[in-house]
């Protein structure tokens, strides 16, 4: 995957900047120019006010059409000019010569500028032109007698620098306004970036692509199905072994999007999402179809967001048990029957250093009769190597935990035309000797016996020992899994014969009477093997 050359906060900051850059610009080029339109409008406006006031006054009309009254033109335009803050007020005849000017001198002389005439026509107008006091905004306005015949015309004139003063001290403005909008658009970028860098976790983007990968490629190789729901119980990611097992179940194809409940109602994931609290090791029906659920929530700073639930085909889990019990109890045999082979090696040993021959002959020769008759009766009755083998080790156990086992076989066992037959029946027989011995207190007399009969495609197996037995208000809890009166992480024993019996299609029945007493018939057909 290609490393990211830049970090998400470096390219959050830059963009953000660059996008608050760019909109400062344009908004600071359309305010200057709409700015700019507002003060020319603004001084114009004004200087045309300022000349149609003027040529409104009878002191102004009264000089123009009595000569001993122009002086008086003078003294109104200046009052009026300092008043308004204006460049210039010139009053001017018909023939555009200066009744009133900034400088008296220019008095009596003809205006300059050329453009004076639309307003000497009788037209009211505004232009920029260069006079005597430099270059300047116009505003002129015909002056107008009683009888509404023109006299003359006034000109009021702004200083253009003044005016661009005025835009550059606006344009300031803006610029400072622009300026610090991007300093305020750098701090957010940098607070923005800080933020989204914290909700993922300080993560870069190449990093989180990276874990997405390698999540969806973990939950898509691992043998358990997998399910999550948001907190909306909608179903968010299901993966490859959930959709197997689901296709086992006739489910429909892949439920992304749909509701768990409207999917499949017994899942009870809704439930975690309101509880909060995970569920464990339970067992689920779908169709048929029975699987062991794990269901925990999805929790973010404490909140619940969502649910997951892991399963796995109950089937594939009792098999693998299955292997797991022969395992044990075909070391358990052994390791019993390397203990007893010890224990008869230390007497032998010390025998022979003892010099004690004539007794070494005949302990050797019964301990051989003994293994012999013990090795024929099972060889010839049992059928099955494994499950003799297992007999046998168990016969060593006995003997070891100072318990007398019986065998008795009512019929020859054949051999089963599947090797599944013999790992549950190891497993039922192995536990139902295991729970007696471990039943048995010292003082008390400690013999088991194991009765096996074969008849009518039927396996019957029946244990009966000389314990204490079972109280009579647990006896109906014994094959549950977990409970035990010996302690915790006891109470498989009897829950594992049940289930192997239940997978074989058997049953089973506790009688407590004089003898402790477990009966169990299962379906038992015998291999049919082809004849020389």
């Amino acid at each position: 995957m290609e490393r990211q050359r830049f970090k998400l906060s470096t390219i959050i900051i830059f963009f953000v900047c660059l996008v608050v850059l760019v909109s400062l610009i344009m908004t600071d080029l359309l305010i200057s120019n709409s700015v700019s339109q507002n003060i020319r409008d603004s001084q114009e406006e004004k200087a045309i006010i300022v000349s149609r006031t003027v040529a409104k006054s009878p002191v102004v009309r009264l000089g123009l059409q009595n000569e001993g009254a122009a002086e008086r033109i003078q003294k109104y335009a200046m009052e009026i000019q300092q008043a308004t803050g204006v460049m210039f007020i010139v009053v001017m005849d018909m023939n555009g010569i200066r009744k009133s000017h900034p400088n008296s001198e220019l008095i009596g002389k003809r205006f300059v500028g050329g453009d004076e005439k639309a307003v000497l026509e009788g037209r009211e107008h505004i232009s920029t032109s260069t006079g005597t006091l430099g270059e300047s905004l116009r505003a002129f306005t015909p002056i107008y007698n009683t009888e509404n015949v023109q006299i003359g015309a006034v000109a009021v004139g702004i200083s253009l620098e003044n005016v661009q003063e005025a835009l550059e001290s606006s344009h300031d403005n803006i610029l400072l306004g622009s300026l610090i909008g991007i300093l305020a658009g750098v701090a957010g970028a940098i607070l923005l970036a800080k933020y989204i860098k914290r909700i993922l976790l300080g993560l870069e983007p190449s990093a989180i692509a990276k874990i997405l990968v390698e999540r969806s490629t973990m939950l898509q190789s691992v043998h358990e199905g997998i399910i999550a729901v948001d907190q909306d119980s909608q179903i968010t990611l299901v993966n490859k072994s959930a959709l197997r097992i689901f296709r086992n179940a006739n489910l429909p194809g892949n439920p992304v999007g749909m509701k768990i409940n409207d999917y499949m109602p017994s899942t009870k994931l809704d439930r975690v999402l309101k509880t909060g609290r995970a569920e464990l090791d339970e067992e689920l029906t779908i169709n048929g179809v029975s699987i062991l659920v794990n269901r925990v929530p999805l929790l973010v700073n404490d909140q619940v967001v969502g649910a997951i639930s892991t399963f796995r085909d109950k089937t594939e889990v009792n098999r693998l048990a299955e292997q797991l019990t022969g395992v044990r109890t075909y070391a358990e045999s052994l390791r019993a029957q390397s203990h007893e082979f010890m224990n008869k090696l230390h007497v032998i040993l010390g025998m022979v250093r003892m010099g004690y021959h004539e007794e070494l002959l005949r302990f050797i020769s019964k301990l051989v009769d003994h293994r012999n008759q013990e090795a024929g009766m099972i060889t010839r009755n049992i059928k099955e190597p494994a499950l003799a083998g297992f007999l046998m080790g168990k016969l060593s156990y006995a003997r070891e935990e100072n318990v007398e086992l019986n065998i008795i076989n009512e019929t020859v066992i054949p051999e089963p035309h599947k090797d599944e037959i013999t790992h549950e029946l190891i497993t039922i027989i192995g536990n139902l000797i295991d729970n007696a011995v471990e039943a048995f207190d010292e003082n008390k007399d400690r013999s088991i016996s194991l009765h096996l009969k074969y008849a009518q495609q039927q396996l019957y197996i029946k244990v009966t020992d000389s314990g204490p037995g079972i109280s009579e208000d647990i006896l109906d809890k014994v094959f549950e899994r977990g409970f035990s009166t010996k302690g915790t992480n006891r109470g498989y024993g009897l829950y594992l014969v049940k289930q192997s019996i239940e997978r074989l299609g058997g049953k089973i029945k506790v009688h407590n009477g004089r003898q402790m007493e477990i009966q169990a018939t299962v379906p038992y057909i015998a291999e049919v093997k082809d004849d020389d």
